[in-house]
């Protein structure tokens, strides 16, 4: 299990997360998939942070990141539970 405070591994490569009073920081990626003629066929929003922080969104809950405001579509604990994986819609 994680003993560090898990703020030190978001804090050079994340950014500002908010859901409601709750801010925190997470780093924020964006796959997509690329077919044919280098169009983009899909993009999947995720945003990996502290679980003691966003872990008990559901679906459906309202969260900005990096001032782009989101849906929750989503939520997997990674690993030890310590930090979590939000799927993303963007609004």
């Amino acid at each position: 299990m994680l003993t560090d405070d898990p703020s030190i591994y978001l804090a050079d490569f994340g950014v500002t997360v908010t859901a409601g009073a709750t801010s925190g920081r997470g780093i924020l990626d964006m796959p997509s998939e690329i077919l044919l003629d280098n169009q983009i066929i899909s993009t999947e929003y995720t945003v990996t942070c502290e679980a003691s922080k966003f872990g008990a969104l559901l679906y459906g809950s309202q969260i900005t990141v990096n001032g782009a405001a989101y849906l929750v579509r989503a939520a997997v604990l990674l690993n030890d539970g310590v930090f979590v994986q939000l799927s993303l819609q963007k609004v």
